[in-house]
C-alpha cells in the first residue's frame, strides 16, 4: 500500500514538473519535500549527495524569483 501512494505521488510530481512551470508553487514545494524524505529513508537515513545537490540549486532559484518578484513591486 505504501509502494503504490509512493509511486502515485512520484508519478503526480514527474507530470507537474513536465508542465513545464518555472515557478515553484507551494504544492510542488511539498511534493519535493515529500521526495527527499522518501529517498533519505531509502538511503538508511542519510541523504544522498544528489539531493543535497538538487536542493542547493532549488533554494538558489527560489531566491532568484523572489528577488525578481521583488524588484517588479
Amino acid at each position: 500500500m505504501l509502494r503504490t501512494t509512493v509511486l502515485a505521488g512520484l508519478a503526480c510530481a514527474m507530470a507537474l514538473s513536465a508542465a513545464g512551470c518555472d515557478n515553484r508553487g507551494p504544492m510542488e514545494k511539498a511534493g519535493e519535500k515529500v521526495d527527499h524524505t522518501v529517498d533519505t529513508i531509502k538511503n538508511g537515513g542519510h541523504e544522498p549527495v544528489g539531493d543535497s545537490i538538487k536542493d542547493d540549486v532549488n533554494k538558489a532559484r527560489d531566491k532568484a524569483s523572489d528577488a525578481v518578484d521583488d524588484a517588479k513591486k
